[in-house]
Formats: C-alpha cells, sequence, structure tokens
C-alpha cells in the first residue's frame, strides 16, 4: 500500500533547524508566526486526524496546538531539537487531551469518514479507498504509542530523533516502536481482521 510512505526530512543531521529563521521573526513579531502556521497546518492537522478519526476533533486540536505555540513562541530555543518536533509536542499532548476528554462522550468510528473524492477510474478509487479504510482499520488495533509513531513517521515524516523528542523516547526506542508496530500492522493486515488494541 502507498498509503504509508515516509516523506523526506527537511531537516540533514547535524544541519540547523530550517525553520529558526521563520522562528526568531515570531519571536520579535507575533504576526510573523503565520508562516509557520501555513507549513506545518496540514501536518498538524492530518497526525491530529489519523490519530482521532473524526475531522472536527482534528480541527480542535489543531487549533489548540498552534495557539498553544504561538503562546509560547517566545520559550523556544534551538537546543538540538527542532521546532517541527517541539510543534509535534505540543499537538500529541493536544491529542492526548482530547483522547482523555473522549472517554466522557462517544466517538465514531473511523470507517464512518468519507474518502475524498477522485477523477481516477472510479474502480481504481473504490480500491484506494477500501484499502485506506482497512489500513485505518488496521493503524485502530495497534496501542497508542505504536500508532503515534508510524503517522509520525510516515504521515508527518519526523525523523526518529524528533519522534523521540515528540513522545518523550529514546532514538532507539522509537527504532524498535517503528519496527514492531510495522510488523504488527503487516500481521493485522495479511489476517484480514483486525485485533483490538493492548
Amino acid at each position: 500500500m502507498s498509503v504509508l510512505r515516509p516523506q523526506r526530512s527537511d531537516r540533514q543531521p547535524g544541519a540547523g533547524d530550517p525553520d529558526l529563521v521563520d522562528v526568531l521573526a515570531s519571536q520579535a513579531d507575533r504576526a510573523a508566526f503565520g508562516t509557520l502556521y501555513r507549513r506545518y497546518l496540514d501536518r498538524v492537522y492530518g497526525y491530529s486526524f489519523y490519530l482521532l478519526g473524526d475531522h472536527h476533533d482534528a480541527e480542535d486540536v489543531t487549533e489548540r496546538t498552534f495557539l498553544a505555540a504561538l503562546a509560547a513562541i517566545g520559550t523556544f530555543r534551538d537546543e538540538g531539537a527542532s521546532f517541527r518536533s517541539w510543534l509535534f509536542r505540543i499537538a500529541h499532548n493536544q491529542v492526548a487531551n482530547a483522547l482523555r476528554s473522549r472517554g466522557r462522550r462517544p466517538a465514531a468510528s473511523l470507517d464512518t469518514v468519507d474518502e475524498p473524492a477522485s477523477s481516477a477510474d472510479p474502480a481504481t478509487a473504490v480500491t484506494a479507498a477500501d484499502e485506506a479504510r482497512a489500513l485505518r482499520r488496521a493503524l485502530d488495533t495497534l496501542p497508542t504509542d505504536r500508532r503515534q509513531v508510524l503517522v509520525l513517521r510516515f504521515v508527518d515524516g519526523l525523523s526518529a530523533r524528533e519522534i523521540g523528542a515528540v513522545l518523550g523516547r529514546s532514538e532507539g526506542a522509537v527504532r524498535v516502536l517503528q519496527h514492531r508496530a510495522l510488523r504488527e500492522l503487516g500481521t493485522v493486515l495479511e489476517s484480514g481482521r483486525p485485533r483490538p488494541a493492548v
């Protein structure tokens, strides 16, 4: 399936944070934060949606993430962690808050989400939509930490080091989680029947 494909990281090992110029501008003038907002809006929303499975909840989490980031932009320091990992750490905390509050209200299944319309051949579009639903169902069976690692890596394109900064784990632990998650996801997809998360 082509849905989980790593995106290129725009940060080379040893290179400075490519967002640093925009961060510094935002620290001097909050209006400059719009550049960072536009750059990461889709990624933060996608991360939130993959983990929450609900467009409205993902929009709320995305909004709260950027409001919190704007409020705290003055505290960001280029000390090894990229702005991107700092921002996704905020998003991670907002998703965790949303999941905690979800326990107090019923949640809709990812299966109810409509697939985007495509101009491709209808048979191809139906097959792709079925594969995407199967993948979402399989992802939903994974434990939260494994699902988050896969989404951050393959949807948002973060490196193992950046994911470690987001989740508060070592780079090695992230690699182990990713390996286990991919192996478990493969097993679930091959069997054709999702197992509940542990």
